[in-house]
């Protein structure tokens, strides 16, 4: 819900609490964004793997979007005849009902999951995921991959790697590497769920403050 504030009386004493909480500073636009997808592609099909035995699998929700334009760009550079819409090419892992915080946060509602129907077995499977951070939802989705099939080889994609790992787990194919403290959050946000294309650090006031002292 939008409130609007009455011209020329500024904003009142709760909204400028609120805007004073958090600093945000944009770090990667939409034409960074296209490229880093577009160098991601690339490298995925230069290691080897025609897009025949690949399968793209995004981790809702804004890895499936992220999937699937990198399933677009693939079966272009690839000359499919379905690069307009690669559905065979790239799917959704939903990973709710694996996820180690589960029990402390029982309400969280499970996504649709949707495979290709070659399935998993004998192909490589890319995960793709926008932000890598302590590695627990990779953990889930290998778990949740591992109940629906024996890939040949799975790999890891994700448009921002922003450190602090908690699990032996990295990235294969990285947009960016962006170093971030833990207090800071990376706040990703894409044409289909969002309405633009943006990455952000989003750090509350305190430490903004901190950093600039």
């Amino acid at each position: 819900m939008t409130t609007n504030t009455p011209t020329g009386s500024g904003p009142t004493p709760q909204e400028g609490d609120a805007l004073r909480a958090e600093e945000r500073s944009r770090v990667l636009g939409p034409d960074e964004i296209r490229r880093s997808l577009t160098r991601i592609a690339h490298e995925i099909l230069e290691s080897g793997h025609g897009a025949d035995d690949l399968v793209l699998l995004g981790i809702p929700h804004r890895g499936v979007p992220l999937a699937r334009r990198l399933a677009e760009l693939i079966a272009r550079a690839e000359g499919r005849e379905d690069a307009a819409d690669p559905t065979e090419l790239y799917g959704a892992l939903d990973i709710t009902m694996y996820r180690d915080d589960l029990r402390s946060n029982p309400t969280r509602a499970p996504r649709p999951t949707r495979i290709p129907r070659a399935g998993v077995d004998g192909r490589i499977v890319v995960l793709v995921d926008d932000v890598l951070y302590s590695g627990r939802t990779i953990r889930a989705a290998l778990d949740a991959l591992g109940a629906l099939g024996r890939p040949a080889a799975v790999r890891l994609a994700v448009l921002v790697d922003r450190g602090h790992r908690e699990l032996p787990i990295r990235a294969d194919h990285v947009g960016k590497n962006l170093p971030t403290a833990r207090s800071e959050r990376v706040h990703v946000q894409l044409v289909e769920t969002d309405g633009e294309d943006a990455v952000e650090i989003v750090r509350p006031a305190a430490a903004h403050e901190e950093a600039g002292a």
